[in-house]
């Protein structure tokens, strides 16, 4: 059985698009204790930015290039 280091490289090294539907399902698959009118408008929000990377009007950029620029803003 992987590891979940394994599996985190194994998955990470996909397309980004591939990235996003897997993301979007773990969301899907975790409980929340939270006011569902919340939750819907996550789900929402998050479907819409998938949709952007999707169509192309939006470029994600690699998530440690990502934290790098966050704590540049918050140094």
């Amino acid at each position: 059985m992987r590891s979940i280091k394994q599996l985190t490289e194994e998955l990470l090294a996909l397309p980004s698009a591939s990235r996003a539907l897997l993301a979007e399902k773990l969301i899907e698959s975790l409980e929340f204790d939270t006011d569902p009118t919340i939750q819907a408008a996550w789900i929402t929000e998050v479907k819409e930015r998938r949709d952007r990377v999707r169509d192309g009007s939006v470029q994600p950029i690699p998530g440690e290039e990502a934290l790098a620029q966050v704590r540049q803003l918050l140094g």
